[in-house]
């Protein structure tokens, strides 16, 4: 499995990779492959909302519907457009390509409860 260092994690397999007060969120290569072939997101509008916790979006795979949990309050920027006819790029490259949405978020404490690579690497027996 592949953790990239750059990011942080959350216990729901979440990822988020800071840049100043943006974050871009995603799922993590062990949610994608425990989900099996993603075939569907169901992302937010710009300009959504989101607290801590708050289902953020869905992804559908051919085993079953997981929903994704906003890992810090902020509002929504900017959504990964090319998932709505290439969910499977999660599958391919979580980290990169596969990225979910981008959030606006004020607080840098919203960041404390979250996981670094290595933490996240040895809760999922990575």
């Amino acid at each position: 499995m592949n953790f990239p260092d750059d990011r942080q994690y959350t216990d729901h397999d979440e990822w988020v990779k800071r840049d100043g007060n943006t974050v871009t969120l995603g799922i993590s290569d062990f949610a994608q492959s425990e989900l099996g072939e993603l075939v569907f997101v169901d992302l937010p509008e710009v300009d959504t909302e989101l607290a801590t916790g708050e289902v953020a979006c869905e992804v559908e795979s051919v085993k079953a519907v997981a929903e994704v949990f906003a890992p810090v309050s902020g509002v929504v920027i900017a959504v990964n457009e090319a998932l709505e006819d290439g969910a499977e790029t999660i599958n391919t490259d979580p980290y990169e390509g596969g990225w979910l949405m981008k959030l606006r978020v004020a607080d840098d404490a919203e960041f404390a409860p979250l996981m670094d690579a290595a933490a996240y690497s040895a809760k999922v027996g990575g």
